[in-house]
């Protein structure tokens, strides 16, 4: 149940695409907190039964949610990849069709710079603009409003869009042009890799040397160690639990499009290489869904 309350901000019509484990509560913030929200999911039963839990309608294509109630003046998506983004707003079905001149259209999805300035420069054609929009804060800051968005794209059109979306965020801020959303989030996945490898060999290594280690992450939880891996993943870390939060899969995803940003721009990423490798060890260990604290499962004997 989430705890998020709601600044009064005046109704607008908006459009989400995509309701998955994130998509889905981020859409209901936007329905809760007043806005007119058309959703549209690739499933449709998802998308059914997301508008009669929050009295929103649902549509059959993205342009048509795009188009609906006399047209979206913001339109969010969360998908998969770039190719999934690609295909819900590119093409005769696309949301870029249903979208009037004006409308803003704001990515919520983990994907590359690069298509973020691709689909920047065709909303650009259509008189449309794009915000690249990632997110942190996992399915848990999506449930509570309390999620982390990192934005790129045109001052006025961002400026546009912050106060709707502070209805499922708790920061909302633009790092710069097109493309500069998607970096920063690059930036936020290489400090978690390192953070949680160094944590799960620090548990291992306590572990191992017997200490009592719920009493010693407490200890060392209010010193210079302090993470919010540790305040959030520590214990269950101990205690093995891996069966929630974000997916190993996931990171895979998000380290691949690092390590394929790094090749470009020429940045040197040893530790976020190994740890991407090391993930790939617990994918073929069974752990492809588990929490990405999980990587302490290689150093269990």
């Amino acid at each position: 149940m989430s705890t998020r309350t709601y600044d009064t901000v005046a109704p607008r019509r908006v459009a989400f695409l995509g309701l998955g484990v994130m998509g889905h509560p981020m859409a209901g913030h936007l329905a809760r907190a007043g806005h007119q929200v058309t959703v549209y999911n690739r499933t449709p039963a998802k998308a059914a039964a997301w508008a009669q839990e929050y009295g929103g309608g649902a549509a059959a294509t993205p342009a048509a949610a795009a188009a609906a109630g006399g047209g979206a003046e913001f339109v969010f998506a969360c998908v998969g990849n770039d190719d999934d983004l690609r295909s819900v707003v590119l093409g005769a079905h696309g949301a870029f069709a249903g979208m009037a001149p004006g409308a803003v259209f704001v990515d919520h999805t983990t994907a590359s710079a690069a298509v973020a300035r691709e689909l920047a420069a065709a909303a650009r054609e259509r008189g449309l603009h794009f915000i690249d929009a990632p997110v942190s804060g996992g399915q848990a800051g999506a449930v509570n409003g309390a999620l982390t968005v990192m934005c790129g794209g045109d001052a006025a059109a961002f400026d546009a869009m912050k106060p709707v979306a502070l209805a499922m965020a708790r920061a909302v801020t633009r790092v710069g042009d097109s493309g500069a959303g998607q970096l920063a989030k690059m930036v936020n996945q290489i400090a978690i890799a390192g953070l949680v490898q160094g944590l799960s060999e620090a548990i291992a290594f306590g572990q191992q040397a017997g200490l009592d280690m719920p009493l010693v992450l407490d200890v060392i939880g209010k010193g210079a160690a302090q993470s919010w891996q540790m305040d959030n993943r520590g214990k269950t870390m101990v205690e093995g639990r891996f069966d929630f939060g974000f997916a190993v899969d996931w990171m895979r995803k998000d380290l691949g499009l690092v390590l394929d940003e790094a090749r470009r721009n020429g940045a040197q990423l040893p530790v976020t290489a190994l740890v991407d490798q090391f993930y790939a060890d617990v994918q073929a260990a069974g752990g492809r869904r588990w929490d990405t604290s999980s990587l302490i499962t290689r150093l269990k004997k």
